[in-house]
């Protein structure tokens, strides 16, 4: 079979996967309720956290990234770039704020955004990451978001803004384990049949888990066929 067929096939399968999770009801309860000590949710090798964040996108893409690192303080530039594209490793707080696994300290996600993300979906990375930090309850980080949407404190997605999420080193769920590669693209809030999400044949998802984002944004996503080293992608999930 020719390589173009095996990303078909993995494509999808991964696709395949992701409907039937998105209609599956949360399994891991109340293993996560509150946030764990700090530490857990660090990297400590420095460089490792670099280089599983630059793993976000192919090299020729992430090679000339701004890389960015989790401290307490929050994301520190660890090295600079020259693209426009900036790559860090997301934790678990990005998730859906009803998501079972919101202080799940295991999740790290791997990702690198484009310039147009950059300037309007990074900075609400940055503002969930600095409540996190200040200790703030998830009642408390919703509350915050919902009125700095109200007050236009939070940017729409820029048109054109998209992330490569294609790192063999995320883990992005219990549930989901690595999932497979793929790309995101941040559009204002649009209805998934715009774009012909979920449907039969459809390359395109949208994760139902997020349509209650506090953020002003619809993230839809592509799945491919090869992590960002250019192996395949998996053949089959479970």
């Amino acid at each position: 079979m020719t390589r173009s067929g095996l990303e078909r096939i993995a494509r999808w399968s991964c696709m395949l996967a992701a409907v039937l999770s998105l209609s599956r009801p949360a399994t891991v309860g109340d293993r996560y309720p509150h946030m764990a000590p700090l530490a857990q949710y660090m990297i400590a090798d420095r460089n490792a956290e670099v280089e599983s964040a630059r793993s976000a996108a192919p090299a020729s893409v992430s090679r000339d990234a701004r890389v960015l690192v989790l401290t307490p303080n929050g994301y520190q530039i660890a090295v600079e770039g020259k693209n426009g594209f900036v790559c860090l490793v997301e934790r678990s707080w990005m998730s859906p704020l009803d998501s079972p696994e919101y202080w799940n300290a295991k999740i790290r996600g791997p990702i690198c955004y484009n310039a147009p993300a950059v300037r309007s979906i990074l900075p609400l990375t940055f503002r969930r990451t600095k409540l996190v930090l200040a200790g703030r309850s998830k009642a408390e980080i919703k509350a915050s978001l919902e009125a700095a949407v109200a007050k236009h404190e939070l940017p729409a997605p820029e048109a054109g803004a998209m992330s490569y999420m294609m790192s063999k080193d995320g883990y992005l769920a219990d549930s989901a384990g690595h999932w497979c590669p793929h790309l995101m693209f941040h559009v204002p809030r649009t209805d998934g049949a715009a774009w012909g999400a979920n449907l039969a044949g459809s390359p395109v998802l949208v994760n139902d888990e997020f349509r209650d984002f506090p953020e002003p944004e619809t993230i839809f996503m592509v799945p491919v066929g090869h992590w960002s080293d250019g192996t395949p992608g998996p053949a089959h999930m479970h």
